[in-house]
């Protein structure tokens, strides 16, 4: 089984000017937030402008991170989408050895209902061997996972082995820490809950942040996780602002600006996504002043 257990990082996909994959960028994207001690990363999430990318280049960036990674942490691949057929398709067509686990969104714009959700999860369980993360984020969806569909799919598919909620509705994140398989991971979306998510069980997030301060976030969740919630909390406070400010003109376009005054990569990202406006960018150059890292 695989531990997705602590930090995962959405890695984002940097570009270049002509706005082509910049895999050089990646490399040093990918070595830079293990070395900064993340414990796996996802390729092909929301951060990573997925839905920007086409098919070869998808596969392109699967095979470049697993040789990257080279086992040092496991690899998630996002699969998602609102064609359930396609989707599954999509896993089984694509070269995924070295893949560990595949987190899978719920299907948006749809607006499926719970049964719908149910039979689509069931469908790409029931065709792939490989572990499957749900993923909930009705922000983006339009379509909210009920608790008690995460908590059905959990008991009835032993390959559906965690869930990415990113919902910020608090009666639904206790109701799964309460009710879950002991088996079952709850990782958290939201980079500003996962310290409070921790206290009540859960096991993890997949951050945005941590493209850019691996090394201080990945810290702060260890040690909420060893229940040192008083270092924890300090941390939780250094970063509010900054994790604010990422998401204020979307998302990646602020982790990228963030990414690019530290000097790890640069900041393009594809339409209909724009860069953030200059007041953003400076108020991000000043905030990480303060932290000590520029």
């Amino acid at each position: 089984m695989v531990n997705l257990k602590g930090v995962g990082v959405a890695l984002v996909t940097p570009f270049n000017a002509q706005k082509e994959i910049n895999f050089n960028e990646f490399e040093k994207v990918v070595n830079y937030v293990i070395d900064g001690g993340v414990d796996y990363v996802v390729v092909l999430g929301t951060t990573g402008e997925s839905v920007t990318l086409n098919k070869k280049e998808k596969q392109d960036l699967i095979k470049a991170c697993v040789a990257i990674t080279n086992k040092r942490v496991p690899v998630v691949a996002g699969f998602g989408g609102n064609d359930t057929y396609s989707t599954i398709h999509d896993i089984n067509a694509f070269e995924l050895e070295g893949v560990d686990a595949i987190l899978s969104v719920s299907p948006y714009y749809n607006k499926p209902t719970q049964e719908g959700i149910y039979e689509h999860y069931k469908a790409i369980a029931t065709n792939t061997n490989l572990p499957i993360v749900l993923y909930n984020v009705p922000g983006r969806t339009a379509s909210n996972i009920r608790a008690t569909t995460t908590l059905t799919l959990a008991h009835d598919f032993k390959n559906i082995i965690a869930i990415k909620e990113a919902s910020n509705d608090w009666q639904q994140i206790f109701w799964l820490a309460r009710e879950k398989p002991a088996d079952f991971l709850l990782i958290s979306g939201n980079d500003d809950l996962i310290v409070p998510q921790i206290s009540i069980g859960y096991d993890g997030v997949i951050s945005v942040i941590a493209n850019a301060l691996p090394k201080q976030f990945s810290t702060m969740v260890h040690q909420a996780l060893d229940g040192d919630f008083a270092a924890a909390r300090k941390t939780v406070y250094d970063l509010d602002e900054l994790i604010t400010y990422l998401f204020e003109q979307g998302n990646p376009a602020g982790v990228k600006a963030t990414m690019k005054h530290l000097g790890v990569c640069d900041d393009v990202v594809r339409l209909p996504l724009m860069p953030i406006n200059a007041d953003l960018r400076n108020k991000i150059g000043q905030k990480l002043k303060q932290l000590g890292v520029l």
